[in-house]
């Protein structure tokens, strides 16, 4: 069988059983079984099911990463693909792409004379779940007795046009952040509201004063995007509830603004809280860096992505994205790039975006993303 081909029906087996989170044993086992006769040197996880493989090169050189994620989503499918998973989950985000693409830049590089060392990062949990985070505490920095001099991983994406490859220097995509607000009021009766304490109406005036306070006091060029998704209270409409629940996601796209964010926005809601005569307890957590590409390493996938494929094949993004990536992390440590593959199935009027339970992509891009990884790791080698 061609590269392509074992690379479908690899990205095929992956996708009709999908696993969430850090515990994938049946994909880790599919990963290994893939990466078989190639002479890696292979390490397995010992606090998820991530694999790191270390490829050698035939002559002294440096290191360089690649990157795919392997976990999918707690998604029920309804694509209606012959090789559809059943199992309540789905990889609606595409890393089942990621996996093949990595394996087949695997293939790729063994088959190849060159110097220096490839280490090939297959990562659990990025969906949220701190996959990254795990690996680097693990030593995949280390994995190949070198530090890695690059770091490159690409992105299925079902809403940028077919077959094009994106990037850009700089902020690709956003920090992702939660924040819960607990108002605590002094609950009572509906007809006597001036002998309680109600939160309802100050957790709203501070979901107000937060929409507000990101709006003027934030670059536009250097956004926050705040959205409170969720707003509880209240068990009954004659009874004034003793605390309202607020829980907002936040994206900032750079390292001064999620700090300061972190910092500012539950210093706001105390405020607001305490002049009415309430308290508010506020919980910030970060969940995920921005991920910001070195601007080499950003030529580099262009100039990887034209050579190979043309200039049609290449776009560079105007703006960043607003969803959120843990190869941040890896970004944070080694200077690299992040890049996009517009891979929604072709000829659908109005593709399904990514983690959606419709959404289907165009597995006959995979020899594709593997030689654009391929070829990064090859500039640098």
């Amino acid at each position: 069988m061609t590269l392509a081909g074992d690379l479908v029906t690899l990205r095929r087996e992956l996708h009709a059983d999908p696993e969430v989170g850090l515990d994938l044993p049946r994909t880790q086992a599919r990963v290994v079984e893939a990466l078989a006769g190639l002479g890696l040197e292979i390490t397995l996880g010992t606090g998820s099911s991530s694999v790191v493989a270390v490829l050698r090169g035939q002559r002294p050189g440096p290191t360089v990463l690649l990157r795919g994620d392997m976990d999918a989503l707690p998604i029920t499918e309804d694509t209606g693909l012959p090789f559809a998973s059943a199992n309540g989950a789905m990889h609606a985000c595409g890393h089942d792409l990621h996996t093949a693409a990595l394996v087949g830049a695997a293939r790729l590089l063994h088959a190849e004379q060159r110097a220096g060392d490839v280490v090939l990062m297959f990562q659990p949990g990025e969906e949220g779940h701190g996959g990254a985070r795990a690996m680097l505490a693990e030593g995949l920095l280390e994995a190949s007795g070198t530090r890695p001099v690059a770091a490159y991983a690409l992105h299925v994406i079902a809403d940028l046009p077919h077959g094009v490859f994106h990037g850009r220097p700089g902020p690709i995509m956003a920090a992702y952040s939660t924040m819960q607000i607990d108002v605590i009021g002094r609950g009572g009766h509906g007809g006597r509201p001036h002998e309680a304490l109600d939160p309802i109406p100050v957790a709203a005036q501070i979901l107000t004063a937060a929409q507000t306070y990101v709006a003027r006091r934030f670059s536009a060029f250097d956004p926050v995007v705040l959205t409170f998704g969720e707003f509880h209270a209240g068990s009954a409409p004659n009874v004034i509830a003793e605390r309202a629940t607020l829980r907002a996601g936040i994206r900032t796209f750079s390292a001064e603004h999620t700090a300061r964010v972190a910092r500012e926005l539950p210093a706001l809601a105390e405020s607001v809280a305490a002049g009415s005569g309430c308290r508010a307890e506020v919980t910030f957590t970060p969940v995920m860096a921005p991920t910001i590409n070195d601007a080499a390493a950003a030529t580099v996938l262009e100039n990887v992505a034209t050579g190979l494929f043309g200039a049609g094949r290449y776009r560079q993004l105007e703006n960043p994205r607003t969803g959120s990536e843990d190869f941040s992390e890896v970004l944070a440590e080694i200077p690299g790039a992040f890049g996009y593959l517009g891979a929604a199935f072709p000829g659908a009027a109005q593709p399904a975006g990514n983690h959606s339970p419709r959404a289907v992509f165009d597995d006959s891009l995979l020899e594709d993303a593997a030689r654009l990884l391929a070829g990064c790791a090859r500039h640098h080698l």
